[in-house]
């Protein structure tokens, strides 16, 4: 069965990209209708997306051929999940507003779908107070918004309010079609970890998230109930995903082995950090001395401590190693007693910590399973393909 994707289109320069927002989305498996509001069609011609779509553009709340049948309801009703992409401030601040005044906004208050925003607009307009609380009120409503990013504008300036682009938007979305994982409850750790040496001055690594955040988003997309407990990143959440934001290992630890009971899959992709400063200072520490010592705790496994529950979930590790990548792996996964790691080379020219692209060997008790150089959403869908195969592989064994 196709996910059905209503795509509302507002009016800003960026409408240009919902041509091919609506075949990227047609070709990952969606059934896609499309909604434009009056000030959309002034940048980009209903014909147009009707033709990619296969379905024919509403544009009227009061048309009367469509509306004998109540067709805002039937929109509404038939979708799986509403996309808006561009959605400017006026729209965002009708939606939030509760207004019905066109058809999207319309379609928008009578569904119970999904919401999911793209903004679009100059960067001033982005950064004002009531835009801010408009999307922050849309937020709290559970209205998931994607973007924007900083990037040139088509007013020649520079600055956060660029929308992302069409592939970026989709990979943020729930188009699978299998949802082998309906049911199951997943978590996901991402990031780094910062350890405080004083007030402004902390211990941490170079791990941007990308990599937890796409695994999160891609067993999120099977169906799984995903909780993503992340250190410090910039990323956004993704679809559908409970995000629990720490700062350090021990809170990452308290978070982790705080929610972890009942849980069928844990994930441990975050570069926590080995050892943490045995005490802040808590004053700045001042440069006025030629050396300084700084005495280092271990912090706790989380990992090994979440592999060692009885009863506990189908583990999986990460390792991340700068020379004989098998070798440490593999001793990993057995001193661990974990189900499965997924190892890959760091500081070299490519993949590896805040790069977009990796490669990952994966291995477990009797197997593995190599996944070449590819962009970190790609290769997190390898992998979590990898992991679900293998999830219910041990299950079955367990069974027997």
């Amino acid at each position: 069965m196709k996910i059905k994707v209503l795509l509302g289109v507002s009016g800003g320069i960026a409408a240009y990209k919902a041509a091919e927002l609506v075949r990227r989305l047609r070709e990952n498996g969606a059934e896609v209708r499309v909604v434009m509001t009056a000030a959309a069609q002034s940048f980009l011609t209903p014909l147009t997306l009707q033709a990619l779509s296969g379905n024919e553009v509403r544009t009227d709340l009061f048309d009367p051929a469509a509306e004998a049948g109540m067709d805002h309801i039937e929109l509404a009703r038939w979708a799986d999940l509403v996309l808006v992409a561009p959605a400017t401030a006026d729209l965002m601040a009708r939606f939030s507003a509760g207004l019905a005044d066109d058809l999207l906004t319309t379609v928008v208050l009578a569904t119970t779908a999904p919401l999911t925003l793209a903004p679009a607009m100059n960067h001033r307009m982005w950064l004002h107070p009531a835009t801010q609380e408009n999307v922050a009120r849309l937020r709290e409503r559970g209205v998931h918004v994607l973007g924007p990013v900083e990037g040139d504008q088509a007013c020649g300036e520079w600055g956060p309010g660029r929308m992302l682009e069409p592939n970026e938007i989709l990979d943020s979305l729930p188009l699978r079609e299998g949802l082998e994982l309906v049911g199951k409850r997943v978590m996901v750790t991402a990031g780094p970890t910062r350890e405080a040496l004083d007030p402004v001055r902390y211990i941490g690594n170079r791990s941007s998230g990308r990599m937890g955040y796409a695994l999160a988003r891609s067993l999120a997309a099977r169906g799984a109930d995903v909780v993503l407990v992340s250190g410090p990143s910039a990323l956004a959440a993704p679809f559908g995903v409970e995000l629990v934001r720490v700062e350090s290992a021990l809170e990452m630890d308290a978070a982790v082995m705080g929610r972890i009971e009942g849980c069928d899959l844990f994930v441990s992709a975050a570069a926590v950090a080995d050892y943490r400063p045995q005490a802040m200072a808590v004053e700045k520490i001042k440069k006025d001395q030629a050396e300084q010592t700084l005495r280092l705790v271990k912090n706790p496994d989380i990992l090994a401590r979440v592999a060692a529950l009885a009863d506990g979930p189908f583990t999986v590790g990460f390792a991340a190693e700068t020379q004989d990548l098998e070798a440490h792996a593999l001793k990993k996964l057995q001193d661990k007693g974990l189900d499965m790691i997924a190892a890959n080379l760091v500081g070299g020219g490519t993949g590896g910590f805040e790069r977009k692209e990796n490669a990952l060997l994966v291995l477990w008790p009797g197997g593995r399973e190599s996944l070449p150089l590819m962009s970190k959403t790609r290769l997190a869908d390898a992998l979590a393909d990898v992991i679900v195969e293998r999830y219910f592989a041990h299950c079955s064994t367990q069974d027997t």
